[in-house]
């Protein structure tokens, strides 16, 4: 089986190209930036190609020799539905790392077309969205009938450039839950409370995380929030944040805030990747009142992510599932959060 890991000398992309390396596999690594593509291949002995995913014609020709691609180039609001579009025409699988909402969305609108073409379409195989997605179907497994479904993670690490970039773009759409059902938009900190995550209790906020999509393919569970924690000065400011949420919207902004973010390190450093764990949270209810909750500690975020990308690659290799879209709980089942866990 042929797989390409594009976006491979980003950051997290990296990560994703040493572990597969790590485990004897030799993926294709692509990308647009010959330079960068280049001395990550020559690093770790691996073949490459140089494709820019604006040339429809050159990505779909090498995506045609392509069994499974990872796609690991953000901002994934711009380059997913191209790749994905190209996947389904070239029939290949189609995994990435994203956390974003409307690629879920744009992904699960494609279902059909997935089917009809015999692939597998599964954005969100790492740290977005592998351990709160198996959290979310192990508690709707305790509680067939629930109505609500918290979520959240506390991680001490850094943000990686591209995460931050993804953030920062995301600021002028405010944040968002799901309510009976629907995603709806809502303010930033929309809503907070005091939370044990696994390390103690901490003042959390809501945020738009990608389990606001998933979780609901996943469980079938209408009313979705996700949290993390956050200082009450950090809640205030992006509170008074909602009055400029326009602002925020515009390109050239959204351009500005990228070049700040460009300098900052490129992510969490070896120390951090290793000694950085997460914790895990979630908790349904239903409408009796009864609620269930659970709690795992899983390896740092980005490192879970490379770890993540290529077992469900391999997975999605081995056993060739049906076409279709699919959540990580969904494609691998609830189990697959074992691999992480930290004891």
């Amino acid at each position: 089986m042929t797989w390409m890991i594009y976006g491979a000398y980003g950051y997290t992309g990296e990560l994703v190209a040493n572990y597969a390396k790590s485990q004897g596999l030799k993926p294709l690594l692509a990308g647009r930036n010959e330079k960068k593509l280049k001395a990550v291949a020559e690093r770790l002995e691996l073949p490459y190609d140089v494709v820019n995913l604006e040339d429809e014609v050159a990505l779909r020709q090498a995506l045609g020799e392509m069994d499974l691609v990872v796609h690991c180039a953000g901002p994934f609001e711009v380059t997913a539905a191209p790749m994905i579009d190209a996947c389904i025409a070239t029939r290949t699988h189609y995994l990435d790392i994203t956390g974003e909402l409307a690629v879920f969305e744009y992904a699960h609108s494609k279902d059909d077309e997935a089917k009809r073409a015999g692939i597998v379409l599964c954005p969100g195989v790492g740290f977005d969205v592998i351990p709160t997605d198996c959290v979310a179907a192990r508690l709707k497994e305790q509680l067939p009938d629930a109505n609500h479904l918290t979520l959240g993670f506390d991680s001490a690490s850094r943000m990686s450039r591209g995460t931050a970039k993804t953030s920062v773009r995301r600021l002028g759409e405010g944040g968002a839950v799901r309510r009976d059902g629907k995603i709806e938009t809502v303010p930033l900190a929309y809503k907070t409370r005091t939370i044990d995550f696994g390390n103690g209790e901490k003042f959390a906020m809501t945020i738009p995380w990608g389990d606001v999509a998933t979780a609901y393919y996943t469980t079938a569970i209408p009313n979705i929030e996700v949290f993390i924690p956050a200082s009450p000065k950090l809640v205030k400011r992006l509170q008074r944040m909602n009055y400029l949420r326009w602002v925020l919207r515009f390109e050239w902004v959204k351009n500005w805030l990228e070049k700040k973010v460009e300098q900052q390190p490129a992510g969490p450093s070896e120390k951090q990747l290793e000694e950085a764990l997460t914790c895990v949270w979630g908790e349904a209810s239903n409408a009796q009142g009864e609620k269930v909750s659970l709690r795992e500690k899983v390896m740092n975020g980005y490192k879970l992510t490379s770890h993540g990308a290529v077992d469900v690659a391999q997975h999605v290799l081995a056993e060739t599932p049906q076409g279709g879209y699919y959540t990580p709980a969904k494609l691998c089942g609830a189990e697959l959060i074992e691999r992480y866990r930290i004891k």
